[in-house]
């Protein structure tokens, strides 16, 4: 490979580390309270709303039964209306960030109720009430398994961004269809593949260390 596809290569990491992570954390910022709401609307909990609970249930059912690739299609005229385009690394950001939301807020209710009911119990004896029980007892209290969720629905999120590159989403999904598929450079291809799964295996080493530390602390 010559210079030119070096400097692409390092180009693609940038854009796909800068999709991952502002896709995350909007991700995160929306789909942590959207977790904690389906988990204390839930029946027989705290703040039990079925009705609520039901609803915000079934949207995210839906959005998380939609293949990304035709999430990516059918948000475009949305990702228009927020960033001015469909194609980019910012207008990727916008699917990314919605198709991981629901995602990330099942993943919250699942950390959630695995924290053992005696704990709300303990709370509530302390005259605790509600978003106190959550804030002080069930999230520090679920603060691990959160850390490993992280890392995990970070990968995700990789692995999406390189799916949006093949609606000209940029980053290393773009340089392996670009080059790799339509140039038939297997180099180029076996070398994104390479850096994706280096990517990846950081990332998910990293979620496990945090949340040993965590549960050591």
């Amino acid at each position: 490979m010559n210079s030119t596809l070096w400097s692409l290569i390092g180009k693609g990491v940038i854009e796909t580390l800068e999709m991952t992570l502002i896709s995350t954390i909007l991700a995160y910022i929306i789909g942590v309270p959207y977790g904690v709401l389906l988990k204390v609307t839930g029946k027989g909990e705290i703040m039990e709303q079925k009705v609520v609970n039901k609803i915000f249930a079934f949207i995210a059912n839906v959005f998380r039964s939609i293949p990304f690739l035709i999430l990516l299609v059918f948000l475009i005229p949305f990702t228009r209306a927020i960033v001015g385009t469909s194609i980019g690394t910012e207008a990727s950001i916008v699917p990314l960030t919605v198709g991981t939301i629901p995602i990330v807020a099942r993943m919250v209710e699942q950390s959630l109720n695995e924290i053992p009911y005696r704990i709300t119990e303990a709370a509530k004896s302390m005259g605790a009430n509600s978003w106190q029980i959550v804030k002080e007892f069930i999230i520090p209290e679920a603060m691990p398994s959160l850390c490993s969720g992280t890392a995990i629905n970070t990968a995700t999120v990789l692995g999406y961004s390189a799916m949006a590159g093949c609606i000209g989403g940029g980053g290393l999904g773009a340089l392996a269809l670009n080059y790799g598929y339509y140039r038939y450079q297997n180099d180029v291809l076996f070398l994104t593949v390479l850096v994706l799964v280096v990517v990846v295996q950081v990332i998910q080493e990293s979620g496990v260390l945090i949340s040993k530390r965590i549960r050591h602390s």
